[in-house]
Formats: C-alpha cells, structure tokens, sequence
C-alpha cells in the first residue's frame, strides 16, 4: 500500500478498504484519515459514490462529496467481474480494515461475508454500517437518515409541542452511524494487538438513535410516560433555554443554584432568588414558564450582545444562536482548525469542517488530502500491489 506522506497521525500505517456510500460510511472513514489511515475507497465503475452527484457543486464537482472523501484515494472496481475481484482481494490481502454500508447479505452473495473474509485473512477487521444491523426482524430493510430519525425517537423529542414532525437539522442517523463505526474500528485495532485476531463490528443507524436519546430514556423510564417535544429549552435543568432580547435571543445555561445566583445578580434581578418558585433546579423546573416570563422581562430591553458581554463576566454560560456562516467565522472555531481546505482538480480550493480530534503528538493540517477523483489512484494502486 502506498502511504501518503503527509497524512500523519496515530492510524498512520493502517490501511482501510472502504466500499461505502453516500454518508455513513464515507464519515466513518473520513475521520479514521484524518487520523492518519490510508484510506482506499472503492467505487462503482462509472458512477462511484452516489454522493458524487448530490449537490451543492462547484465547478461541476460535489462539495458534499469532497467533505467527506478528503485525502481517501479511489479505485473504481465491479466486485462481479473476475478480475476485478482479483485485484479486491489483494487489497483485503493487504489491508487492516474493511468497511462497508451494503444492506445486510449483499456482501454474502458477492462472496465477501464475514465468515468467508475472516477464514481467508484472519486478521482483517470487517466493519459493516447499516440501517438495522446484521440481525433482527428489520435486517434486510433499507434505511435513510429520516427514517431512522423517526424511528428511533430523536424526532418525537425535537421542534415544539403541537409543531409538524421536526426532523434534526444535519443528517444525525447518518452520522452518529459513522461515528460509532470509527470507534468500534479503534477498538477493534487495539483487540488485534492483543489477540492477533480480526473481527467483526456491526452498527445499526436505528441503535445509534437510541443510543444518543439519553435523558429522554431517563425520564421515560423514572415516569412511565414519552417525552415530547421542549422546543429549545433542556427537559431537566432551569434555566437552560434560549431566551429573547430586544433584537433576537440569548442562550442561557445555568446549570446549578450557583449559577441561577450569579445570573439573577448580572441581570439585576436578585428578588428572584427570594422567590420560592425558583428556590431550586426542581422548583424552577416546575415553574419553567414563569421563570422564562421574568426573565425575558428583562432580557428583551438589551440587545443581545450588550448581554452576552454581561452574562460572560459574571461567568454564566452563553452564547449567541449563530447561523451557520456566522458559526464557520467564528473566531473560536476558526482558532481550532475547524475550518480547512482540500483541492480538487475542476474545482480548486474547497472548504470544508476540520477534525474535531486535536492530539498533542501530531499537527493539525489546515489543508487535508486532495479530493479523489473516480478511479483516479487505479495505477498508482495497482503499482502498490505489484500489478503495476
């Protein structure tokens, strides 16, 4: 396999075929290169990724596509002609990891199952992505991010009471899958250090949304009844919601009875500690609306960024509802990295959101790897396996 040099981190050495798709996948192996894998993706001969016709476009070429394939290197192979199944084996030969998003069986019939792979290159860590996962009545389904969204619960809890279905407002059910997939391949990784052995990882979108529902599992289970819908405020800590001002809202998080203190003497209502409504997280959660009433009392005569600078030095949490342009100029997110670039041949420069993961023994690139074009790394892959 041929390392790209400038793609350095913890994973460098390590190897991912990626036979994924569209989201899921391509953000699960998206954040394995940033931290230092050579990623191998393979496409379909012609079309590649489907995400490579999902707009936005610039200069004919995906955005969507490029900020998630950064840096992979691309090989267009039809896992149905023989020899294209010769050169896919002798990247599995080679590789660490497989990753793949297939509906559950597709892979069997194409005669690339687990069982198969696992007794043929036993130290191949095999990590499949899906709507449902790999066993249970809904297995051979097809799933998208919304329909997951919906059911796994997410959306039963999000937008406002009486309010149309709100579905979260970046592809959740996609991306927490990717996520949880990544973590599992690390894992994996450090288990065949210990043992020799490859394995198995099988994330299901649907778990994954009912692995993030946190506090509303809480409170279903305490209660006996589903939550609903809160609009923007959080189910159990007051005041913790967005507040308006004379101009627009202010986000307020005050998530003790310290920090309530501290927010009722910068906004100079301190009679509102004396108020027995208010006396405690669970009085004041009680009296939601009535406190979010004396508070917007005073909130709405400033704008809000005379509150922010308040609230900041008296040291309560806060923060503006930025758009999101106003989010990628930030001057907190542009000191973190976390916007970069990647070059793309038709398109030039593209920005697109950095990598969360910052490490003290390894850089934090403000360029990443350049965006692959379909097939576009076939020769110099094939040189890499000797067949060059």
């Amino acid at each position: 396999m041929h390392q790209n040099e400038q793609n350095v981190g913890p994973l460098s050495g390590v190897t991912i075929v990626d036979l994924t798709r569209v989201l899921a996948g391509p953000y699960c192996t998206m954040v394995l290169y940033d931290l230092g894998a050579t990623v191998i993706k393979v496409e379909a001969p012609g079309t590649g990724d489907d995400a490579r016709h999902i707009g936005p476009f610039i200069k004919g070429t995906s955005a969507y596509f490029s900020s998630l394939n950064r840096g992979k290197q691309s090989i267009a192979l039809n896992l149905k002609d023989a020899d294209d199944k010769q050169v896919f084996e002798k990247l599995l030969e080679r590789a660490d990891v497989l990753v793949e998003n297939y509906r559950p069986g597709t892979m069997e019939k194409l005669g690339y199952g687990f069982e198969t792979l696992h007794a043929k290159y036993p130290k191949l860590i095999y990590a499949a992505a899906s709507g449902f996962g790999q066993t249970g009545p809904y297995r051979a389904r097809a799933a998208y991010d919304m329909v997951v969204q919906g059911m796994g619960g997410i959306m039963s809890v999000t937008g406002h009471d009486g309010a149309p279905p709100t579905r979260v407002g970046t592809s959740i059910g996609d991306i927490t899958a990717g996520l949880f997939t990544a973590i599992g391949i690390n894992a994996a990784l450090y288990h065949r250090t210990q043992t020799g052995e490859g394995t198995m990882i099988d994330v299901a979108m649907l778990d994954c949304q009912v692995a993030i529902l946190e506090n509303a599992i809480a409170r279903y289970f305490a209660s006996g009844k589903p939550p609903g819908p809160l609009g923007a405020r959080h189910p159990s800590i007051t005041p913790f919601a967005a507040y308006a001002t004379a101009d627009g809202h202010v986000i307020i998080a005050a998530g003790n009875d310290k920090l309530f203190a501290d927010l009722a003497q910068a906004i100079e209502r301190p009679e509102l500690l004396d108020d027995p409504r208010f006396a405690s997280n669970d009085e004041r959660c009680q009296n939601v609306d009535a406190l979010a009433e004396q508070l917007e009392t005073t909130l709405k005569a400033k704008p809000t960024a005379d509150w922010l600078a308040i609230l900041d030095r008296a040291g309560i949490p806060c923060g503006p509802i930025n758009n999101v342009e106003q989010a990628l100029n930030d001057e907190q997110v542009r000191a973190r990295n976390m916007v970069v670039t990647a070059e793309d041949a038709t398109a030039g420069s593209i920005s697109m959101a950095g990598n969360p993961i910052k490490m003290s023994a390894f850089a934090d690139p403000a360029t990443r790897g350049a965006v692959p074009a379909l097939d576009g790394d076939r020769a110099a892959i094939l040189k890499a396996l000797g067949d060059g």
